[in-house]
């Protein structure tokens, strides 16, 4: 049913659990995964204080982290017997919502399977929710994973 599932990556245990629901559905269904890590340098470009050095600096290293992540998640797939592949994509003028959702029409994926913090009240209205975002505006459908530590 699912041949292509993309995964979004941030390195939380809440992206990690979405990645392992990811893996079992893709063993079940014969699916091949996408492992998708977004740098969003927008908040680096709103520091007035950062110097270009400095930029360069933390964007490289954000860039190093995000490598990290999809090597780890690279690894995880292929011991469980799972073909996937891995995309560093950097954004700066949109959300990172926006870059999961273009990045799986781009890619012809069936299904995107990530990670939620499960965040209400004023933690959710302060640092919004790509997940939601992703639900909103996708074409396709959306497993949205909670973390079993994830507190409500």
């Amino acid at each position: 049913m699912y041949k292509r599932i993309l995964v979004p990556l941030d390195g939380s245990s809440t992206a990690r659990r979405g990645l392992r629901e990811a893996i079992g559905l893709a063993q079940v269904h014969g699916s091949r995964l996408l492992l998708l890590h977004v740098v969003d340098d927008y908040p680096l470009l709103i520091e007035a204080s950062a110097s270009a050095v400095a930029f360069d600096q933390v964007r490289d290293a954000m860039r190093r982290q995000g490598e990290a992540v999809l090597a780890e998640a690279l690894a995880t797939a292929v011991e469980a017997g799972v073909e996937a592949e891995k995309l560093l994509r950097e954004v700066t003028a949109y959300r990172v919502a926006q870059a999961i959702v273009e990045e799986s029409r781009q890619t012809h994926c069936d299904l995107i399977v990530m990670g939620t913090h499960g965040r209400r009240g004023i933690s959710r209205l302060m640092l919004g929710s790509d997940a939601e975002s992703v639900l909103k505006s996708s074409s396709v459908p959306v497993l949205l994973v909670r973390d079993e530590d994830a507190s409500a």
